[in-house]
């Protein structure tokens, strides 16, 4: 599963920058700024094409040759084709329109994926019709497929809406022994990992229609798949794992109705339009969705056993108080209300602070230090080292000096992937294999954490940079996923303390990534200052030999 993630991550991450300077150098494929859309500058919308290949490189060569997988890689290539003219030609959206609805009709047909069951909505054991489970089950993939691509409106937020959909699916998929559905799931979140670390705002590039099609398109495919099988799952999931971009879609399209407008008009009624309206920031109205996508998807986990009826009324509830708190607001003209204190007091107290240079050179400095000591200082913890990961810290070990001798321009690249890969390991080596260690350094240790954390976000906050890492509402995401799917996970896995281990891990990545962007790529003193740790967990290891 690891490997599914893995290559279909670093796949999109590789074909982005290529195919991003092709679309620019041959002006194809290119966003044009308007009066409806928030970028000033054309902008290449050529993600999708990445994210799809790379979900294709990984789920076929992992997946288990299926029927299901056959069918989906053929529909979906519908999907493809016509959005790639789309958006490098652009073409009549009747067109787009039959491919999403041919594609349907081949997944529904070949791949067997049909809305069969209403569950307690209907009687005991009574399924749809093929008259009626036919033609919904085209017209629910067709809407969906739209309703995410219309949902793509501002940096990020399909690709983050679409990223917690997949999450869910996947574990869910796991849970019950869908083996292919699992790591298709796991496939498309991992591109969309990839994708996002250049989609996030402000963009650098976009997925374009092929991708937020492809993406409705997978998400409603696989869910279908998950929940119509023969499983304990209540088929109305769907509502809430993907549901709120169909809520927004379908708010969008009635009142355009009730305006007397045409259904596929351009307008800025779109619910991220309607938070910015508001008084929302860009950043924050994508922060307010994501966090509302996250209690979907764990209200579609917590509550995926219960009876349809009740699925059914409380997304009913849900979908009517959102329509009703932008209704109301709309109508009463309401405006974000800042506060100029701290906007003024607070917020102006560290603007001088970061004018003076004192501060960030004290907490850059902290952390500069600090994260690889303590990196180091976890190396030293557990009570064995497999020989095993000795031997992969000694490839990790040459693979730095080959860079800081022979391409130091790979540095960056190089130290990143190290870490990541690195990290996690001698995590869960510190918190299942510690040795006996007194309570008073255990608690210093874990006190620590807290301390580095502190600066690291001090000197992200205090820097005077104007590029390099910055918080974006992608660590939200990151932060849920790692902090709630470990906890979910442990319930099921031989595996203690995920959470502790998801929560360290992520500590160190949020810290490099802010360590690096601040060296402004003088990096031979972190990259010297961690291959320590390295040295450490080669020399304990082979000493066991």
């Amino acid at each position: 599963m690891v490997g599914t993630l893995l290559i279909s991550t670093f796949v999109t991450i590789l074909l982005i920058p290529v195919f991003s300077k092709a679309a620019l150098k041959l002006n194809i494929g290119l966003d044009m700024p308007n009066g409806r859309k928030v970028h000033q500058h054309p902008i290449p919308r050529v993600g999708g094409v990445a994210m799809i290949l790379g979900v294709y490189a990984s789920s076929i060569f992992f997946a288990p040759e299926e029927h299901f997988l056959k069918a989906y890689v053929i529909s979906s290539l519908f999907i493809v084709c016509f959005g790639i003219m789309d958006d490098f030609k652009g073409i009549d959206f009747r067109l787009k329109f039959l491919a999403q609805v041919v594609a349907a009709i081949v997944i529904v047909t070949y791949g067997g994926v049909k809305i069969k069951s209403l569950g307690g909505l209907l009687p005991e054991d009574v399924l749809l019709p093929e008259a009626v489970s036919f033609p919904l089950t085209v017209i629910a993939i067709v809407g969906v497929t739209n309703a995410v691509n219309l949902a793509d409106g501002l940096d990020g937020l399909a690709g983050g809406i679409c990223l917690l959909s997949f999450c869910c699916i996947s574990y869910l998929a796991y849970l019950e022994g869908e083996v292919t559905l699992c790591l298709l799931a796991l496939a498309l979140a991992g591109a969309i990992f990839g994708f996002l670390r250049y989609n996030t705002y402000p963009a650098e590039l976009f997925m374009g229609d092929t991708g937020s099609q492809f993406l409705g398109f997978s998400a409603i495919t696989l869910s279908l798949a998950l929940t119509q099988r023969q499983m304990p799952l209540s088929p109305l999931l769907p509502l809430f794992i993907i549901g709120f971009p169909v809520l927004d879609t379908l708010a969008v399209m009635a009142q355009r109705l009730s305006e007397k407008k045409p259904l596929f008009s351009a307008d800025r009624n779109h619910f991220h339009h309607k938070l910015m309206g508001l008084g929302f920031s860009h950043t924050e109205s994508v922060l307010v969705i994501y966090t509302v996508q996250a209690m979907l998807v764990s209200a579609a986990f917590i509550f995926r056993f219960n009876t349809e009826w009740f699925l059914l009324v409380s997304y009913l509830l849900f979908s009517a108080a959102v329509l009703t708190g932008f209704h109301v607001a709309q109508k009463r003209h309401w405006r974000l209300h800042r506060y100029h204190i701290f906007d003024e007091a607070i917020k102006g107290r560290l603007r001088g602070l970061r004018g003076q240079g004192l501060a960030i050179r004290l907490c850059f400095n902290v952390a500069r230090f600090g994260v690889p000591l303590l990196l180091f200082v976890t190396c030293l913890l557990p009570s064995e080292i497999p020989s095993s990961f000795s031997l992969l810290s000694i490839a990790f070990l040459g693979a730095l000096l080959l860079v800081w001798c022979f391409k130091k321009a790979w540095m960056r690249a190089c130290l990143t992937a190290v870490v990541y890969l690195f990290v996690p390991f001698i995590i869960s080596l510190d918190v299942e294999k510690t040795g006996r260690v007194g309570d008073v350094f255990s608690q210093l240790y874990n006190l620590s954490y807290i301390l580095i954390i502190f600066f690291v976000v001090l000197t992200l906050k205090f820097t005077r940079r104007r590029h390099g890492f910055k918080t974006t509402p992608m660590d939200f995401l990151i932060l849920f996923i790692a902090l709630v799917v470990p906890h979910a996970l442990s319930h099921y896995l031989n595996i203690e303390n995920l959470t502790i281990i998801a929560a360290k891990t992520v500590m160190f990545y949020f810290s490099y990534e802010v360590l690096i962007g601040e060296l402004r790529g003088k990096l031979t003193r972190l990259t010297a200052a961690s291959m320590l740790p390295l040295i450490a967990v080669v020399v304990r290891g082979l000493a066991h030999w």
